[in-house]
């Protein structure tokens, strides 16, 4: 599994809203499609963007990174 940019420091944390991946627990690939829904006692929330639920389970930050998104060309 890769480390992530996010790995637990609590000033790091990431807010709701905030476009993420999570890892894959069996593959240790990424999955895109996931934004913060809230953050409980340091661990994250996730909602599916494609039908807006919340996953029953809490994730770990370093199992959450922000999704990379190349930068707009003027």
């Amino acid at each position: 599994m890769t480390p992530t940019p996010n790995d637990g420091d609590a000033t790091s944390l990431l807010m709701p809203g905030t476009e993420v991946e999570v890892v894959i627990r069996f593959s240790g690939e990424w999955a895109a499609g996931f934004e913060i829904a809230g953050v409980d006692q340091g661990r994250y929330h996730l909602r599916r963007r494609s039908d807006r639920a919340v996953l029953p389970a809490t994730f770990a930050p370093r199992h959450v990174r922000p999704t990379w998104r190349p930068a707009a060309r003027g």
